[in-house]
């Protein structure tokens, strides 16, 4: 028997077709995300529900599902890729999410609950749990300054292998982490109807020729980002350390050290000490 070339759901663009056109496994993903009751979602609106060709390939374009669930505004956003400046970038986004909806002469307290939910394929925090959820609150008393802010995090690697059909977190975020038919198989024998309908969609997806190379696609768009991206960062940790190995000569020259023992100290040539020494 072939094995399906599987597509992975961690791939921003497959996670975006798989809950913007199966809305009810958004809804059940949603429910078990938050921990909150499946039935208490009455109302979902996905702001931004398309995926348009020419970003398929574009690079640092953000592939989110932006939605207003109930009158709150809900962002997820799959990070495929590592991005250093994430906790930051999330803390933006949210920032936006929550003031953007506020039109002018509206007062402050129409703005909505704003939860962004990050499921990131990278390690972020030094912890062993998988789930960081963050709010806003006093220091020292731990008193919740508001309720309108909720930033969660999902990191995949943290997340056991072994299926449990009795935790249903777990269940979606292995489904979104699964990368062989093996694993979706071992998903789909749990029993849970909406993750074994969620593999069935994934499946579907699979077969088709259209879906596999948009994929591809989008998959090296985002490798050619993270390479670009590792190399300025590399390019950009060489650069203080040059900077650094400077600072250092300055002072030994300032001390009257001997060139050649600056030189031998810091890595730099007698040349380049020397030239600093006249500057």
């Amino acid at each position: 028997m072939n094995k399906r070339n599987v597509l992975k759901a961690k791939l921003d663009i497959i996670f975006k077709k798989l809950f913007t056109e199966n809305i009810q496994l958004l809804v059940d993903l949603l429910s078990s995300l938050l921990e909150i009751p499946i039935e208490s979602i009455k109302d979902i609106e996905i702001k931004n529900s398309e995926i348009l060709p020419d970003s398929i390939e574009g690079k640092f374009v953000k592939m989110d599902i932006n939605m207003e669930v109930d009158g709150k505004l809900i962002n997820i956003e799959m990070q495929y890729g590592k991005d250093y400046n994430y906790k930051e970038r999330t803390l933006f986004y949210w920032s936006k999410l929550y003031s953007g909806e506020l039109k002018s002469g509206e007062s402050f307290k129409d703005l909505k609950q704003s939860i962004c939910i990050n499921i990131v394929n990278f390690p972020i925090f030094d912890c062993k749990e998988y789930h960081s959820h963050f709010t806003v609150i006093e220091k020292s008393r731990y008193e919740v300054l508001t309720d309108k802010c909720a930033i969660h995090f999902f990191e995949l690697g943290k997340i056991s292998k072994n299926a449990n059909k009795h935790n249903k977190k777990e269940l979606w975020l292995q489904l979104i982490n699964a990368e062989t038919e093996e694993e979706f198989e071992m998903l789909n024998q749990s029993g849970v109807a909406p993750i074994q309908e969620a593999v069935f969609v994934i499946y579907q997806m699979s077969e088709d020729e259209k879906i596999q190379e948009a994929a591809r696609m989008r998959e090296k768009a985002l490798h050619i980002e993270a390479t670009n991206m590792e190399g300025a960062r590399e390019e950009g940790l060489q650069e203080g350390i040059q900077m650094g190995t400077v600072n250092v000569a300055y002072k030994l020259l300032k001390r009257n050290r001997p060139l050649e023992e600056i030189a031998e100290d810091t890595g730099l040539t007698i040349e380049e000490v020397r030239a600093l020494s006249v500057m």
